[in-house]
């Protein structure tokens, strides 16, 4: 049976989701999620899972982090961005994390369920009419090799780099995470090694170049295109 995990916060499109997946495999096993955490949470109880579904505005993120965060905690999971946003420098910087697969929302529910489907046997899919617009864009951006060490943080990392960009001291991200103050200077001076830099002030500046303003907020999405309403079959 193949297991799958969908990561989005809206009932309409989870439900669309879920339709796709059943179309391509009628008896899947379909987990939901819908913050971070939960799907982190998920995947933990649930090894065997084949892939995962993520929509990139999730609640308590901003840009990728909620992929970055997800990727590093399950590093082996297959994941496909599921995402109201398509433009091409945003659909580039999210590949070059290492995804399966990007699909925009607007995506109709049989090219969904074949995007699936692609991405199970190993292939990495963008709709057709993307392709030729991300192989103009640059291959190798400031932003994408910024992202690339991010992905070398462990969850724990990620959070107290978090807790830096907010200003907060080792004494208070001790208090605010319940760690010994000894750990969490153990975890400042990786995270300043695995992004190659020597201060906490030049760790925060690095993670500032990334512009994570476009996908702020959070629109409602347009389920899925379909000659029918797209319904979770259940």
């Amino acid at each position: 049976m193949t297991r799958f995990l969908i990561v989005d916060d809206h009932p309409l499109f989870r439900e669309a989701l879920q339709s796709a997946v059943r179309l391509a495999h009628a008896d899947a096993e379909v987990f939901e999620a819908t913050s971070i955490e939960g799907a982190i949470d998920v995947a933990a109880a649930h090894r065997d899972l084949d892939l995962a579904l993520l929509d990139l505005s999730m609640p308590g993120t901003t840009g990728f982090s909620g992929l970055v965060r997800f990727r590093s905690a399950h590093p082996k999971l297959p994941v496909v961005v599921v995402s109201g946003h398509e433009e091409p420098e945003l659909v580039a910087e999210a590949m070059s994390l290492g995804i399966a697969g990007y699909i925009p929302k607007s995506t109709s529910r049989r090219e969904l369920s074949d995007a699936i489907c692609e991405a199970l046997k190993g292939s990495i899919y963008v709709p057709p009419h993307m392709r030729a617009r991300l192989a103009e864009s640059p291959q190798q951006t400031e932003q994408s090799q910024i992202l690339r060490k991010l992905q070398k943080l462990t969850p724990q990392q990620l959070t107290v780099l978090e807790l830096i960009k907010s200003g907060l001291q080792n004494k208070q991200i001790a208090y605010e995470l319940k760690l010994a103050e000894t750990t969490v200077k153990a975890h400042v001076s990786e995270i300043l090694r695995k992004l190659e830099v020597y201060t906490r002030t030049r760790a925060v500046i690095e993670v500032s170049k990334i512009d994570f303003a476009a996908l702020r907020g959070g629109e409602e999405p347009a389920a899925p295109k379909n000659d029918e309403p797209a319904q979770a079959k259940r």
